[in-house]
């Protein structure tokens, strides 16, 4: 009967230490986690802060005013860099997140004059209603379409540097990393992919451009083009983020339709077809892919052509290129956004530049005996 009650007791205390170890285990969770809830809140509350405080104005009660230059031809980067510089905004960093997020663009050049009291966006309405630009020294129209070859032939006539240093400070993967932080939204990793031809192709937008300087430099030029393709993609990101592609799968889905018909009342149909041979993991087979990973143009595509080994070639692969083969047209983007809804896999461009679409293969070697001469 002792024995027992001194087990029952042993029992007793056993169950007591598991008890007060449980409640112990408990407090050291509740701490941690309330360590790292502390944590979390007092980061959130000083990143909330530093950004806030980066926003307002430098300082509020300054009668300070201050002569700014904002250069011909100076991008929204730059114009960050020199307000900052005279003590106009707080952070050149914040001030350029803010401006893109809220997709402000078409500053003007000038002389301003500023005061440190100013809020963010009284300035920009400023540099927005600046004084009226003067007549551009150069005026250079980049077509749709364009390879960043071809590009830079065009800059390398009509500007004062050659189509081989443009091709270089394209290809310079230092300069690459730079416009990556820079153009965050548009340049990602896929960019620097080990096959890909060169980083920029297709993010070059294809629109008229105006240098207001004699000699505008080859990284002012790109950045012009950067501006244009980022103030163009960023109005379609919320599509781009409800579709299933990437923004580099979209730009290169975009260049492929871009090369397939210089038509922009065809591209909804294009695009659609070329959805459901994806859909349906069948090859694009498109030339203009074949003739981007030959590296050459030519009139005929061969069937010797078509073998070529290239992750560009859509006749060798069933899914997009590795990346854009051209520039494109802002309604290339909003086609393979918005694509025609059909059940075609197939089409054919006559003589005459007319398509013919079919659903079947039979259907589409009837295309080519009734429209190919």
């Amino acid at each position: 009967m002792f024995k027992r009650i001194r087990k029952n007791k042993q029992y007793k205390n056993s169950l007591q230490a598991r008890g007060e170890e449980a409640t112990t285990v408990r407090k050291i969770v509740f701490t941690v986690i309330a360590a790292l809830l502390l944590i979390l809140v007092v980061g959130t509350v000083a990143g909330y802060f530093y950004v806030s405080s980066a926003l307002e104005p430098v300082d509020p009660d300054s009668e300070e005013q201050i002569d700014v230059e904002i250069p011909i031809g100076s991008t929204p980067s730059a114009i960050a860099g020199i307000l900052e510089e005279n003590g106009i905004i707080n952070n050149a960093r914040i001030f350029q997140i803010y401006v893109k997020l809220n997709n402000e663009s078409q500053f003007q050049a000038g002389e301003y004059t500023f005061s440190p009291s100013m809020t963010i966006n009284e300035l920009i309405e400023s540099l927005k209603t600046g004084m009226v630009m003067a007549e551009p020294v150069h005026t250079v129209t980049i077509p749709e379409g364009l390879t960043i070859d071809q590009i830079a032939g065009i800059y390398g006539e009509e500007l004062d540097f050659s189509k081989e240093e443009f091709l270089d400070k394209v290809n310079d993967p230092i300069y690459i990393e730079q416009l990556m932080k820079q153009y965050s939204t548009i340049l990602t990793d896929a960019i620097l992919a080990e096959e890909i031809r060169t980083p920029l192709e297709g993010y070059l937008f294809a629109a008229t451009y105006s240098f207001y300087e004699e000699q505008p430099g080859i990284e002012t030029v790109i950045e012009k083009m950067l501006d244009e393709t980022q103030s163009i993609v960023s109005s379609y990101m919320q599509e781009i983020e409800q579709s299933d592609f990437t923004v580099h799968e979209a730009l290169t889905f975009a260049s492929v339709v871009e090369e397939e018909t210089g038509n922009a009342d065809q591209r909804r149909q294009i695009a659609g077809v070329f959805y459901n041979r994806l859909e349906e993991g069948m090859p694009l087979q498109t030339d203009p892919t074949v003739l981007y990973a030959l590296g050459e143009h030519k009139d005929q595509v061969t069937y010797e052509d078509l073998e070529v080994d290239s992750p560009y070639n859509t006749y060798q692969i069933n899914t997009l290129p590795i990346g854009p083969i051209s520039n494109f047209a802002e309604s290339s983007l909003a086609a393979i956004l918005n694509p025609e809804d059909s059940d075609y896999l197939y089409f054919l461009h006559d003589s005459e530049g007319q398509i013919h679409y079919a659903e079947t293969y039979d259907g589409h070697e009837q295309n080519i005996a009734d429209h190919m001469e």
